[in-house]
């Protein structure tokens, strides 16, 4: 341990640009965390989702479902099986979405993947798994093993919860919540003193 550093430390010379250089950027590191909301992918929080304008559709077609009173995003879109795959899942699916953000990948319409379609039907088995033992059902409803057995829930159940709604254009006015600004107070001051003087 003591060799690593010795072989980490920089030569006395070096100290000082070595150290203002880690600093500037661990603080750049941080800043970039705050701007992104980084700490709001760790909740279930819906309006985490909206972080990124691309997902309004989505939010706002959940927003005005059947859904929004029992389930949010993650409910349904990350594995419930046990808490490391929750996040696992979730960090890894987060650092796509945030790549294709970031460099302007994304498409206009958004299609679920088909690793993302299997947790879906997972969490719709999880927490419907009644209506799909129900003996009532079973003895009223015609062909209800091969209703509820061999196929994914939206065969049947298409628009739920996002309906027939998969691109920005779709819901153009759709009412979200906008994420707050992370420029400061007192610098969106300044910019507006310094519009007004170069006026």
């Amino acid at each position: 341990m003591v060799r690593l550093l010795k072989f980490l430390t920089p030569p006395p010379k070096w100290k000082l640009p070595v150290y203002v250089l880690l600093g500037i950027f661990f603080g750049l590191g941080c800043y970039v965390l705050y701007l992104s909301k980084a700490a709001s992918y760790l909740s279930d929080s819906p309006e985490t989702c909206v972080n990124c304008h691309v997902m309004a559709p989505q939010y706002a077609t959940w927003n005005h479902s059947s859904h929004r009173e029992v389930a949010t995003c993650n409910d349904c879109h990350v594995p419930h099986n046990n808490v490391f795959n929750k996040y696992f899942f979730k960090a890894k699916d987060g650092l796509r979405h945030a790549s294709m953000f970031a460099l302007r990948m994304e498409p206009e319409v958004i299609f679920i993947l088909d690793e993302g379609k299997e947790v879906v039907h997972n969490n719709c088995v999880r927490c419907h798994s009644q209506q799909l033992t129900d003996p009532k059902l079973v003895a009223k409803v015609p062909n209800h093993a091969h209703n509820t057995q061999d196929r994914v829930c939206w065969e049947c159940h298409r628009e739920v919860p996002h309906g027939r709604v998969n691109s920005l254009s779709s819901v153009p006015n759709a009412r979200v919540p906008l994420p707050e600004s992370p420029v400061p107070d007192w610098l969106k001051e300044y910019m507006k003193e310094t519009e007004l003087e170069n006026e």
